[in-house]
């Protein structure tokens, strides 16, 4: 087939109306060979003559989106210099834009003979067992696409999969279940909206390798942290085709949610890759430049440096990752028009050498960058390597899951000691964690669960985990639960058992709500669903995992659509800046504190108070009239002032509220017992009695100005 030179940027294959230029880098090839998939499975071999800075490339005139393609580089295999060219190896282009079909596990994918020690080369043709590279066809209709742009403090996210939340909607046609198209669907978006939340964000969604031996055990990988393609919308969750369809209906997806105000957020694996260690299969980066993509152990460069805990850690101080990683980021804004990334174990990003580095390139690169610096960037500060927890420690431009907010809410709700004082700064946003370094509430991104874990309906239903589906003896997964009943005496009756689980679902999605910083949920707890205990669901792609639409907690739901619209209406409970000890007067009050603390007898709280190892109960005045923030007319921003009253003893507790400087009169306008008889009206120094393991919140209006949101 004729060719012509083409351009060596943009890397990749660049589709134009009448060819595609191809572009692909290898700093260690000898030759390569451009290679043209037909139907059939028949292979046209194009030798690339042309390179620029180790950049291959030429322009095939006619090749069209559909083709499928790969690569085969010939250099160097000399594992112990950690190099691993193998021509017999069919290599996906790293840029690929879409990628077709999946591997096998045939051993033609490696280049070892399995049970061979000697090192032997394994030259059998991986062709017909891996996946292809696919031109695509970049245009789309956008019409009036706008991306919703949703300030962080406004901001509730849902965390989700695409199959998980669709799969068993009944409103959803059979035909699309568990595809971009179904998170389409009206019946999906409905329920988004209807709830509340202003950002999906998405569990991984780049093509991904299903495991072989997973699917020797009768699994599949369902999360899909095993990226392959860093371009490439996973082919798996396209309903209508592999050759390119998925680009068009993963952008269809994103105008349809952006119609529907919510963000777009992607769960991204730029720390590895599905190749693994040294005896994973050959698919790509490790057959086009081995060394350049990934961290090889120093001293043994036959082996990979892990921080990952999957088998190998890309190279953060390659130029050419760094560049891999870019412009995909670039890519999936531009052209994708998502809104924001989750970093997957985004301390491993952070490693030019061994340390965490927040001065490293890869936090520079995204800091100077005009378009990635203006999405939401969201960390997942840790990875498994020394130093590897970093909550709190990355630069002022990124936020961050708040692994400690976490663990303090759930440790404070099952009656742990000593958690009284670390419970109130989670619900204020975490200044010990991120004031420090100029950052706001906003830094920190709240949950108390997450996909990896127990669901909420599980967290308050089983102390011991139940992963035995996984077929790994149950010793996967956290080794253990920090629920409700665990080490702490509770009732025995089965109906008050139940009852008090449900409450503390509403407790945690209270906490989770009435905290400053960004709320995150995930998929499926605001209607109950349970996995059965099992707490690391990676491989159970099924009805263990997906949300059973057909057995809603209706009350739950109808609740926690309350919270987040009780969240939106109360701008003290979302504000820009951390409570600092501003006072303002209003209505003829002493100047009040922006927030203050009160023992349940409402006295205020004194250092005994906060730590006294079994104190398990507090309340907190937040005043709406000393947020101190501008709103969009100039003025300033007030709202209700709000009393919350918080109980995790087991038994009832009565509470006295403050005296009048914080309030003549006060109305209940939440409890999470919602059997709890409460008074229509509360006077300043009057007393409640709360059911053990409860939230009450009572509001003060701001009198002499309208409220603002």
């Amino acid at each position: 087939m004729r060719t012509w030179p083409g351009q060596p940027y943009p890397l990749g294959a660049t589709f134009n109306g009448s060819g595609t230029n191809f572009a692909l880098f290898s700093s260690v090839a000898e030759k390569v060979e451009l290679c043209l998939i037909d139907d059939d499975g028949t292979e046209e071999r194009i030798d690339v003559t042309e390179m620029d800075a180790y950049v291959w490339h030429a322009y095939v005139p006619g090749v069209s989106p559909g083709q499928r393609y790969g690569y085969r580089v010939h250099g160097p295999y000399d594992p112990d210099a950690g190099h691993r060219c193998n021509p017999a190896k069919l290599l996906l282009d790293p840029y690929a834009k879409a990628i077709d079909g999946q591997i096998d596990g045939d051993e033609a994918l490696f280049s070892y003979h399995f049970g061979d020690d000697s090192g032997e080369i394994n030259e059998a043709d991986s062709a017909p067992h891996t996946m292809t590279s696919v031109v695509i066809n970049p245009f789309f209709d956008w019409e009036h696409d706008r991306p919703p742009d949703h300030e962080y403090h406004e901001s509730v996210i849902y965390e989700a999969h695409v199959r998980g939340l669709t799969m068993l909607h009944p409103e959803v046609p059979e035909e699309i279940r568990g595809t971009y198209a179904a998170l389409a669907h009206p019946a999906i978006i409905e329920h988004l909206v209807d709830l509340g939340v202003t950002a999906l964000e998405l569990m991984p969604v780049h093509q991904f390798v299903q495991d072989p031996p997973l699917i020797d055990r009768g699994l599949r990988n369902y999360w899909g942290y095993n990226t392959i393609g860093f371009f490439a919308p996973h082919n798996g969750y396209s309903a209508w085709g592999s050759r390119g369809e998925q680009v068009l209906e993963f952008k269809s997806l994103v105008k349809a949610l952006h119609a529907a105000n919510i963000e777009v957020i992607l769960d991204v694996v730029y720390n590895h890759t599905a190749e693994g260690n040294h005896q994973g299969p050959t698919l790509s980066f490790r057959g086009l430049d081995n060394a350049t993509y990934y961290r090889l152990v120093d001293d043994d460069k036959a082996h990979y440096f892990d921080t990952t805990g999957t088998g190998n850690s890309l190279l953060m101080r390659s130029p050419h990752v760094l560049q891999l990683i870019m412009d995909s980021l670039r890519y999936w804004i531009t052209d994708m028009h998502v809104d924001g990334f989750r970093f997957d174990l985004a301390a491993t990003l952070a490693r030019q050498f061994h340390e965490v580095d927040k001065l490293s390139s890869f936090f520079d690169i995204i800091q100077q960058d005009p378009v990635i610096s203006q999405t939401k960037l969201i960390a997942e500060p840790w990875d498994l390597g020394t130093g590897g927890y970093q909550v709190g420690g990355f630069p002022p431009l990124w936020t961050e899951w708040n692994g400690k907010y976490r663990d303090t809410v759930r440790d404070f709700w099952r009656g742990e000691p000593s958690t009284l004082g670390e419970f109130a700064s989670r619900l204020t946003g975490s200044s010990d964690l991120y004031e420090r370094t100029g950052r706001t509430p906003i830094a920190s991104i709240n949950f108390v669960t997450a996909h990896d874990g127990f669901t909420l309906a599980d967290l308050v239903s089983y102390n011991d985990k139940h992963n035995e589906a996984n077929g790994e003896d149950n010793n996967d997964g956290e080794s253990h639960n920090r629920s409700w009943n665990s080490g702490v005496e509770g009732p025995t009756d089965d109906e008050e058992i139940l009852q008090l689980r449900r409450r503390q679902q509403r407790n945690f999605l209270t906490t989770l709500l009435i905290s400053q910083g960004v709320p995150m949920l995930s998929h499926g707890d605001e209607v109950g669903r349970t996995q059965q205990g099992n707490n690391n669901v990676y491989a159970q792609d099924n009805e263990l995992s997906w949300i059973d639409w057909e057995n809603v907690d209706e009350p739950l739901l109808a609740f926690t659509r309350q919270l987040i619209a009780f969240r939106a209406e109360h701008p003290v409970l979302r504000r820009r800046r951390f409570f600092n000890g501003s006072t303002s007067a209003a209505n003829g009050l002493p100047e009040l504190p922006d927030i203050a603390w009160f023992e349940p007898s409402g006295a205020p709280m004194d250092t005994e108070a906060w730590t006294t190892s079994y104190a398990r109960s507090l309340a907190v005045f937040v005043n709406g009239e000393a947020i101190d923030e501008p709103d969009m007319t100039g003025g300033r921003i007030i709202g209700d002032s709000l009393l919350v009253f918080v109980s995790a003893n087991a038994e009832q507790l009565e509470f006295t509220l403050p005296g009048a400087d914080y309030g003549a009169s006060w109305t209940p306008v939440l409890s999470t017992d919602t059997e709890l008889d409460l008074p229509d009206e509360l006077q300043a120094g009057a007393t409640l009695t709360i059911t053990g393991r409860c939230i009450v919140i009572l509001a003060r209006q701001p009198s002499n100005e309208e409220p603002s949101a």
